[in-house]
């Protein structure tokens, strides 16, 4: 970009269109997105700060992506189109908010303390400096107390402050505009000693890490300057998506989109194979039959890959869509082997294993909850069996009055003989299987698992602008399970019978991992724990389902981590937002406070009683799951 400087001989010169299209945007409290040779203008909305990166784009590509990774950011091939750019937009800037500081990024030409023979990994430079002034030099001591605090996995920082003035790093022509100017450069760490070859990981980590010390720097500044102090530094980060997010979005949802993981990998002939298993007395393992797979694993991987996350500029997204997609590479392989005998080792990656301390507590519960009775205190009419009708009509009744709420909460109720007994969800869909028969007083329970948490999270995150909020972010599903668990107690429908399930699906998945056979693992489940014959059936037929699948240990390990997170005094709202694990809470709550998620439009029906709210209450003081069977 040739723009002119200013000359005082001459008066100020013409600004390039550029700058006063950038102006104009400004003014207007709009983005400001501007593409040029060598370089880009990016200010998702007016802030009293700007970082810079002065630079060929093919070198110093880690500096880049820092400054990138900010909100307002300038990047350019040469020191004069800065030099060119920056005032006016410093002085548009300055007049807002009464203040405006500069932040400028780039790599030291080599990594000096490392050297090939130590027999351990020397700390790393890093180069602060600021401009004369108080805001100024508290923004450079905030910045080194946070890289001081990096978790280094590999290398520790030695941070060394400076004087502006007396920094050979700093740029005189930046350092003649007189504005506030801090100045970074950092050890290319990330980059082979000897080699252009980069370390992905920890240039991940060091974007992530300089870009929060950089937020950090500015809020010192900002407060310094007497502006109202955010809640979270964070809060100063990106409050829009660029093109790029929403390509990646778009690419991931069409391949999550392209298959059912669930439907994919269970059987289609349950109550065939139920008859047939009982014929045999329970002595030869039965004959799991599988839909036919409509797409080919190959072609869909390739999809995959070939969504670009080298250009998302936020690094907190570049992270979930990373792990999305290795979410969604292992779903892909675990459908590829179905039925296979490697099938158990990849369900084991998804999903995990059975830790020592939620066996104790499976065990726990089956143990201190054999020969429970069923609810005594029942009406008649709630001990009566229905049928797959009055499920679907008390579910077009709960979802008719979220739909009252939100006119965009468009679910759909299928009827289908291919899915086991119950109910599942797919997407928009309610999935109910023609063979269920259960309890009266389990329907409004059920239903505000499958409904009232799996379906108002797919719709509450189809509205917050990214699909894989409603697809859900990697290892959604224990959280979802342990929410869609603790909303069936908060609906008043959660039995002894209910918690036995639970535990008895965390020893059937051990049992599974362990090398069990499908009789070996029957014979334990009736005779060792006291399931019925059916029941017993019916669990390991998902616990063994493709080839052996580990999921069903998510439930009752969902259920305790959201116990714990209730009693830490721990809010919910995140949770609604859509499908998030318990790793995303702290992400959920920054996207949240930086404007680029709302609120949940949708909360589920059951915390609007006076049952629900009093039970949510007795969690946040502290419940255990057997606790949750007290009235």
């Amino acid at each position: 970009m040739n723009a002119a400087r200013t000359d005082a001989r001459k008066g100020p010169p013409k600004q390039a269109p550029a700058v006063e299209d950038a102006l104009a945007a400004l003014a207007a409290g709009r983005s400001v997105r501007q593409e040029f040779a060598g370089g880009r203008l990016h200010i998702d909305r007016p802030l009293p700060f700007l970082c810079v990166h002065v630079g060929d784009p093919d070198h110093h590509a880690v500096a880049r992506e820092i400054a990138a990774a900010h909100a307002s950011y300038l990047l350019v091939a040469k020191v004069e189109d800065a030099v060119a750019i920056i005032p006016p937009l410093a002085d548009a800037l300055r007049e807002r908010f009464g203040t405006f500081v500069l932040l400028d990024v780039d790599e030291l030409q080599r990594d000096r303390l490392l050297s090939e023979d130590a027999p351990f990994l020397q700390p790393f430079e890093v180069k602060l400096s600021a401009t004369d002034g108080t805001s100024a030099t508290a923004a450079m001591m905030a910045f080194a107390g946070a890289v001081e605090a990096f978790k280094a996995r590999f290398r520790t920082p030695r941070v060394e402050c400076r004087k502006a003035a007396d920094d050979p790093c700093v740029r005189a022509p930046l350092l003649a505009l007189q504005l506030p100017l801090l100045t970074l450069r950092f050890a290319p760490i990330h980059r082979s000693p000897g080699s252009d070859a980069i370390y992905p990981e920890l240039r991940d980590r060091i974007v992530d890490n300089f870009l929060d010390a950089g937020l950090q720097a500015f809020t010192t500044f900002l407060a310094e300057e007497g502006l109202p102090k955010p809640a979270t530094h964070r809060v100063l980060g990106r409050k829009a998506f660029i093109d790029a997010v929403e390509r990646a979005d778009r690419g991931m949802d069409e391949v999550a989109s392209s298959f059912d993981f669930l439907l994919a990998v269970t059987p289609i002939n349950a109550s065939a194979a139920w008859q047939e298993f009982k014929a045999d007395r329970y002595d030869r393992p039965p004959r799991f039959l599988y839909r036919p797979l409509a797409l080919l694993v190959e072609r869909e991987k390739r999809r995959l890959y070939s969504i670009a996350l080298d250009r998302l500029e936020d690094p907190v997204l570049h992270q979930l869509y990373r792990e999305k997609q290795q979410e969604l590479d292992l779903q892909l392989t675990l459908i590829g082997h179905r039925e296979k005998t490697r099938f158990v080792e990849f369900g084991r990656a998804l999903y995990g294993p059975v830790e020592p301390s939620l066996r104790a507590v499976a065990l726990d519960v089956l143990d201190r909850t054999r020969g429970a009775r069923r609810m005594p205190s029942l009406a008649q009419d709630d001990r009566e069996t229905v049928d797959c009708a009055f499920v679907e009509d008390r579910a077009r009744a709960m979802m008719s009055a979220y739909h009252r709420r939100y006119d965009g909460f468009d679910a759909k109720i299928e009827l289908r003989d291919d899915v086991p007994a119950g109910l599942m969800v797919s997407g928009r869909r309610l999935l109910i299987s023609r063979r269920t028969r259960m309890m009266r007083h389990r329907v409004d329970a059920l239903l505000s698992h499958e409904v009232g948490v799996h379906l108002l999270t797919y719709f509450n995150g189809s509205a917050q602008g990214l699909r894989v909020f409603r697809t859900g972010l990697a290892g959604y599903e224990g959280m979802q399970e342990g929410l869609a668990v603790f909303a069936e107690f908060l609906a008043g429908g959660f039995t002894s019978e209910r918690l036995r399930l639970l535990a008895a699906r965390v020893i059937g998945c051990e049992l599974m991992l362990s090398g069990a056979s499908f009789v070996e693992a029957f014979r334990a489940m009736t005779d060792e724990h006291g399931l019925d014959a059916e029941t017993a059936f019916g669990l390991l037929l998902r616990v063994y389902r493709g080839g052996g699948l580990a999921k069903d240990a998510i439930y009752l390990r969902g259920l305790l981590t959201l116990l714990s997170h209730l009693k830490a005094g721990a809010a919910l709202d995140p949770f609604w937002m859509g499908k998030i694990s318990a790793a995303h809470f702290g992400v959920m709550e920054e996207l949240g406070a930086r404007g680029l998620l709302k609120p949940p439009i949708l909360r589920p029906l059951c915390l609007d009683t006076d049952r629900g709210r009093e039970r949510l209450a007795r969690a946040r003081a502290g419940l255990s799951p057997l606790a949750m069977l007290e009235p």
